[in-house]
C-alpha cells in the first residue's frame, strides 16, 4: 500500500493511493497515518480494504508529510562510502547518528526555506525507514519485523551551521522545512529489497545525485537493530539513512541552494518530491 496524508498543514487527512494514482480517503478507517496505525496488525486490516470502495478525493490537494506526529527523526551520516569520500571524511567504523528536529518536517512539495544568515544550504536525497512498532534491543535478524515501510526523505542541510559552528550537526539539519518526507509511505511488502533502489536529485533540471541504496555502508536491518540498542524506536519514528554522492558541499567549486531554485528528487518505487526554494522571512 501507498499511504499518504492530504490537506492543508495541520489539517491533513489519511489517504491511500489507488492503482490509477488517485487518492482515496481513509478517514472512516483510521484517524491518521502514524502511531498505532502503523502496527503490522493495523496495516493488515487496511490492506484488506478494496480501494474502489473508498471515497475518491477530487481535485489536486496538497500532499502533507506521509507520517503524522513523528516522535524521532533519526539520521545516519556518511553512510555511503562515495559520499564520505567527497566530504573528505573516512567511512565510520560505526554508524554516525544525529537527530533532526521533528519541527523541520514538511510535505514533499512544500517550499524549502533558506534560513536567515545561510550561505551553504545543501541537498541530500535519502531513503527513510518508518518504524511500525516499538523496537528495543532487537537483533538484525528480526529487525525488519519492526519496519512499517519506507519513504523518500530530503535531508536539507546548512553546511556552515553544521560544520563551521561549535557543537553537533543538529543545528545545521533542523531548520524549518529541512525535512520533507513523502509523498507517501510505501509498506514494506511492496519493496522486494530496500537495498536495490535507485535514487536521484536534480536542481533546476540538472542531475546532481544519481545513486542507489545498494551502496549503503550500513543497511536497513542493521541500522534498525543498531539504533534499538541505544534507544527505543517507536511507531512513527523515521530513520533517514544517508545520501549518495553529488551534494553541493562536495563539488569543486562548492554549490549551494539559492532562492528561486527548484529541487526535484525521488527513489525507485517510493515516489518523487518537488520543492521551490525561498528565503525565510
Amino acid at each position: 500500500m501507498k499511504l499518504l496524508r492530504y490537506g492543508e498543514p495541520g489539517a491533513e487527512k489519511p489517504g491511500l493511493l489507488d492503482a490509477e494514482g488517485g487518492i482515496r480517503d481513509l478517514s472512516a478507517h483510521v484517524t491518521d497515518i502514524g502511531g498505532a496505525a502503523l502496527d503490522p496488525a493495523a496495516l493488515a486490516e487496511l490492506a484488506k480494504l478494496d480501494p474502489q470502495t473508498l471515497p475518491a478525493v477530487s481535485g489536486s490537494p496538497r500532499i502533507g508529510p506521509c507520517v503524522a506526529n513523528v516522535g524521532k527523526f533519526i539520521c545516519i551520516g556518511l553512510n555511503y562510502a562515495d559520499h564520505a569520500a567527497e566530504s573528505g571524511l573516512a567511512v565510520p567504523s560505526e554508524p554516525v547518528v544525529f537527530m533532526k528536529a521533528s519541527s523541520a518536517i514538511v510535505g514533499p512539495d512544500d517550499d524549502v526555506l533558506i534560513p536567515r544568515g545561510s550561505e551553504k544550504t545543501d541537498w541530500e536525497v535519502e531513503l527513510g525507514i518508518v518504524i511500525g512498532r516499538k523496537a528495543k534491543y532487537v537483533s538484525e535478524a528480526e529487525a525488519m519485523d519492526y519496519v512499517a515501510g519506507y519513504c523518500v526523505a530530503h535531508d536539507v542541510s546548512e553546511r556552515a551551521f553544521q560544520n563551521e559552528r561549535q557543537g553537533q550537526w543538529t543545528k545545521g539539519k533542523s531548520c524549518d522545512t529541512f525535512g520533507p518526507i513523502g509523498p507517501w509511505m510505501v509498506t514494506k511488502d511492496e519493496i522486494a529489497d530496500p537495498q536495490q533502489l535507485g535514487m536521484w536529485l536534480k536542481v533546476n533540471g540538472e542531475t546532481m545525485q544519481n545513486g542507489s541504496t545498494r551502496t549503503m555502508v550500513y543497511q536497513v536491518a542493521y541500522l534498525v537493530s543498531y539504533l534499538s540498542q541505544f534507544m527505543s524506536l517507536m511507531p512513527g519514528d523515521i530513520i533517514s539513512t544517508g545520501t549518495p554522492p553529488g551534494v553541493g558541499m562536495g563539488m569543486k567549486p562548492q554549490r549551494f541552494l539559492r532562492a528561486g531554485d527548484v529541487i526535484e528528487l525521488g527513489i525507485e518505487g517510493l515516489g518523487t518530491q518537488k520543492q521551490n526554494v525561498k528565503a525565510d522571512a
